[in-house]
């Protein structure tokens, strides 16, 4: 059976303000985002009704939107008190929650400047990104690149930036792999199609430098911890060539969370103790009551 469609679900959305039917929370075809991807959007999880760093997300929405040239009419204490109130409201207390701003229909052109800011909160049940996720997923190579800062607005969370990651992810879904694994305009590695990635040698962990793709929430929080527990961790480029010498690897993101990756392109990983050990420290730490703001 098929699953069941996003526009055709129960429950509500927070819409400008108000909590309307999600069947009703509906935008016009001649929106302005729709045509020109004048829109922004973060990503979040909801665990046992708290969300995890809600108002880091919020404020990272907030920069996201001035690196678009608009302002979000609702403060950063409005969409977090928005998105409890959504969260208790729907009943899910563990639950995805999207978060979205962008430009109306009220012109229509490249020239946004008269259109209005609308914004909006949803919440859906969605257990895991990838299914069997713990088995380790297969990364190709992605045939699209990460575009160099001078190109595109790589600071902000915004929808256009995400052409390339969904026909990323269909070439990889196409050649038999779970995602794909993207290199930036000089050719060095970047990213998954949704989330950052990690990898593992001789007890040390390395990462890209996020200088043309998001400094994640979850990596910023899987860094903090590893870094706690007294691990190295080493931000810098990481070139193709690299990928062999490493022994484990993992994706890190809201939606994702923490995902071990056992292939990249024949490649072959073993998720070990690092990677089990991030995911652990991972699922401690969000459980906590205490992880909203």
């Amino acid at each position: 059976m098929a699953a069941q469609p996003f526009h055709d679900r129960d429950g509500w959305i927070w819409m400008n303000g108000e909590f309307v039917q999600h069947r009703d929370a509906n935008v016009h075809v001649l929106t302005h985002a729709m045509h020109y991807a004048s829109a922004v959007f973060e990503g979040e999880r909801s665990y046992d009704g708290v969300i995890f760093r809600s108002t880091d997300h919020s404020k990272r929405l907030h920069n996201s939107a001035r690196v678009l040239g608009f302002e979000i009419p609702y403060s950063v204490e409005e969409l977090d008190r928005a998105k409890r109130e959504l969260v208790a409201k729907q009943g899910t207390a563990d639950c995805y929650v999207r978060n979205i701003a962008w430009r109306g229909s009220e012109t229509m052109g490249v020239n946004a400047h008269d259109a209005r800011i609308n914004v909006a909160i949803a919440t859906w049940p969605w257990p895991d990104y990838f299914p069997n996720r713990m088995q380790g997923i297969r990364l190709g190579i992605a045939p699209w690149r990460r575009p160099a800062p001078d190109t595109a607005p790589c600071n902000s969370k915004a929808a256009g930036l995400y052409m390339i990651c969904t026909l990323s992810r269909h070439a990889a879904l196409d050649s038999g792999f779970d995602d794909a694994l993207m290199m930036d305009w000089r050719g060095q590695v970047a990213e998954g199609t949704g989330a950052n990635i990690f990898f593992v040698r001789d007890g040390v962990l390395h990462t890209p430098t996020p200088d043309c793709f998001l400094n994640g929430l979850t990596r910023q929080t899987v860094i903090e911890q590893a870094k706690q527990r007294g691990l190295e961790v080493v931000e810098r480029a990481i070139w193709p060539n690299e990928l062999a010498t490493f022994s484990e690897c993992f994706l890190t993101g809201s939606a994702a969370e923490i995902t071990p990756v056992r292939e990249i392109a024949g490649l072959k990983y073993k998720p070990g103790d690092l990677t089990e050990r991030a995911i652990a420290d991972y699922s401690a730490y969000t459980r906590r009551k205490n992880t909203a703001a």
